[in-house]
């Protein structure tokens, strides 16, 4: 009980009688408890219904671009189901964008499911040998087990690699016909597959050619940045009286002229980074538009006739046919 209602019902007690009060106290939590009850009934339960019916309202006025929105994004995860079943076919990209996000989905997809388990165990057991040399390495400090974990980790990478690209081989599709999309991915999986899939051999050797120029490029003047990078860390902190250690350019190159340096080394370092990406995205358009290309029917049963003609004028038209060009384009 309140303190102040404890207090009031005592002080009752001392000038009224016990039963008066007794009936005081009960009458007081009756209209208290009523007063309760009928806040809960007339407020809360109204408003909850006014609420249900917005909400019901909201769900009869829904946009039906909105409704057949969320009913084909039901039926595109169904269809992932139902093409592993077999109920359903799906097209070359989803099947590799499925197998991107779950290894092993275009294998089953492409009912070769005695390669899913070796899949699997052979990219885990990379990946635990990988864990078990990097536990080693910080436990010794040993280089071997450093470099151990790097093969195991790159390892596990092939696999899964090679797992896309078997999934994209075994796709089926028409015989003797080059698909595009087929094109692009493996160009994106493995640069200049996607050449060697239209018979353009001779561009691979450009590809990776371009591939190692910039890559020694970026390997140069990542070495020459980090060099004139340590450099000019000594020299700042030996300028500061932070340390008595000289660089290898003390007395040849001022402090500015190292920055100078530096700076310039990082910039191109940048640059052959940006090269290489570009390069990249130059290996997959030109295998996606040679695939393109390549279905163009160019043989000799195409005609394209220009030669000059008398354009012969209606029967309602007034004055001589008029000179003009013929244009035929035939298609056999």
């Amino acid at each position: 009980m309140h303190p102040y209602r404890k207090k009031l019902f005592a002080e009752l007690s001392g000038i009224l009688p016990a039963r008066l009060v007794f009936c005081f106290r009960f009458c007081f939590r009756f209209c208290f408890r009523f007063c309760f009850l009928f806040c809960f009934l007339f407020c809360l339960l109204p408003s909850a219904g006014v609420y249900a019916q917005i909400t019901s309202y909201s769900q009869e006025q829904k946009d039906p671009a909105e409704e057949e929105a969320k009913n084909i994004e039901v039926k595109e995860r169904k269809s992932y189901i139902k093409g592993l079943k077999g109920t359903d076919s799906l097209s070359i990209s989803r099947v590799v964008t499925a197998s991107m996000l779950v290894p092993g989905y275009a294998q089953a997809y492409n009912r070769q499911y005695w390669k899913i388990p070796a899949l699997y165990a052979g990219g885990a057991a990379l990946i635990y040998g990988g864990a078990r040399s990097n536990a080693l390495y910080r436990q010794t400090g040993k280089e071997r087990y450093l470099s151990q974990s790097k093969y195991c980790y790159a390892g596990a990478g092939l696999f899964y690699l090679a797992g896309l690209i078997d999934g994209l081989t075994n796709y089926k599709t028409p015989k003797g016909v080059i698909v595009p999309v087929k094109a692009t991915f493996y160009s994106a999986f493995l640069p200049g597959l996607g050449q060697a899939y239209n018979g353009d051999y001779w561009k691979i050797p450009l590809i990776y050619g371009g591939f190692a120029f910039w890559a020694y490029w970026l390997d140069i003047n990542a070495m020459q940045y980090n060099r004139f990078r340590n450099a000019y860390n000594i020299e700042d902190a030996r300028a500061k009286g932070d340390t008595e250690q000289t660089s290898e350019f003390e007395g040849r190159l001022s402090l500015e002229s190292i920055r100078s340096y530096r700076d310039s080394y990082r910039r191109q370092r940048d640059y052959a980074v940006l090269y290489l990406a570009l390069w990249y995205a130059v290996n997959i358009v030109d295998a996606t538009v040679f695939a393109q290309l390549s279905n163009f029917d160019v043989s000799e049963n195409l005609s394209f006739n220009i030669s000059p003609a008398l354009i012969p004028l209606n029967l309602y038209a007034q004055g001589e046919p008029a000179i003009g060009f013929n244009l035929k384009i035939g298609l056999k």
